[in-house]
């Protein structure tokens, strides 16, 4: 490890969700590599998702389209939230689908197209209860009515009509019922302004995993393709899907202190008993957020211990009790759920932090390293 802290990815792991979930949904799949791949690595993750039968990627800005595209990733991708003066032009010339939930945008994209005599391919998203973005009422005629047009006029092609999902996650939720009913309808509203997409998709992981009705002609997944539990439990495998990602470093510095030590700043912790603290060189600019402090844990020496005292932006101090800890020593912030003594998860480090999983794995900063295994069979 010649980091002060690794992120390992097991790509295997992504090529193996991959068939897990496609293998229950029946259709299509989109990767989602926004963000750097949930930070396991967009270009690494693109590449052993198509090769285990992803159809598609998904991100969500164009930069992010675009240095896939430069990573000679050529495989259908959909880039789906934009500003109205974005580059189209760059989206378009690379053959990236674009999403668009406004008339505004639309325009702008036609504009670019003409440009460029050449057609560009959109994918029209519906607000179906989210109220964030994609077009609700009367915004929906109007803006299927303008790409029809576009479309006529040969300078539009509409591939797709989406929208996202609010709970799918809640089993039971009577929102995802009303949400399907409102897409269908939406649905309706565009093939009778004369549009006849090839591409129909709602599901997000959960509902790729639960409910059929949403799945369509394809399902985007993000947190299930990196192996946790898109419906909050704190063991991925309950699902059939293995972890990518396992945060892991070493400890710097070992002491031995007596009862009534303060550790870290702040009056917050003080030791009760004699003990051994462990110090790692991974802080809150690494992911390991303040918010988790006074519950969260590690693993060390083949069991869990606790983070005690402030979480500071490069280091944390571990109560290692009366294991004999030595500098050098192993540490696993989170990772895959195994063995009889299994390290923390990303579950529960979200759990201990009051939010989800997806701020924990993003959240993991750029100084950390990645080792991406299994990274020759993905581009193979």
């Amino acid at each position: 490890m010649s980091a002060l802290g690794e992120a390992v990815v097991d790509l295997d792991a992504i090529a193996s969700n991959v068939l897990t979930i496609a293998s229950v949904s029946g259709t299509e799949l989109m990767a989602v590599v926004k963000a750097d791949g949930f930070g396991h690595g967009a270009v690494q993750v693109a590449r052993a998702a198509l090769r285990a039968g992803a159809g598609w990627l998904g991100v969500t800005s164009a930069s992010e389209a675009l240095a896939l595209r430069s990573a000679g990733i050529t495989a259908p991708t959909l880039s789906w939230l934009h500003r109205p003066d974005d580059d189209f032009d760059q989206l378009i010339a690379a053959g990236v689908d674009v999403g668009v939930s406004t008339t505004t945008h639309l325009h702008a994209v036609a504009d670019a197209a003409h440009r460029l005599g050449v057609p560009a391919t959109v994918q029209l998203k519906a607000d179906t209860g989210l109220s964030r973005n994609g077009a609700a009422g009367d915004d929906w005629p109007e803006l299927v009515g303008w790409a029809r047009k576009y479309e006529v006029e040969g300078g539009v092609r509409v591939r797709g009509v989406w929208s996202h999902l609010t709970d799918a996650d809640v089993p039971g939720s009577p929102r995802l019922p009303r949400q399907v009913a409102v897409f269908e309808e939406a649905l309706r509203v565009a093939r009778s302004a004369g549009l006849d997409p090839d591409l129909v998709h709602l599901a997000n992981s959960a509902a790729a995993l639960t409910a059929p009705r949403t799945r369509f002609d394809l399902c985007r997944i993000g947190l299930a393709l990196y192996g946790v539990d898109p419906f909050g439990g704190t063991r991925s495998g309950q699902v059939g899907l293995r972890a990518a990602m396992t945060l892991r470093t070493t400890v710097v510095n070992v002491k031995r202190v007596p009862a009534g030590t303060a550790v870290s700043y702040g009056p917050g912790y003080v030791t009760g008993a004699p003990t051994t603290l462990a110090l790692l060189p991974l802080g809150y600019a690494d992911g390991l957020t303040r918010a988790a402090e006074g519950r969260a844990e590690v693993w060390l020496g083949g069991r869990r211990r606790p983070i005690v005292g402030r979480i500071a932006m490069d280091q944390c101090v571990v109560d290692a009790g009366d294991l004999p800890v030595a500098i050098g020593d192993p540490v696993v912030v989170f990772g895959p759920d195994q063995g009889d003594h299994p390290p923390p998860t990303v579950a529960e480090w979200a759990r201990w932090a009051g939010t989800n999983p997806h701020e924990i794995l993003t959240g993991v900063g750029a100084r950390v390293a990645r080792d991406h295994l299994h990274e020759r069979a993905a581009t193979s």
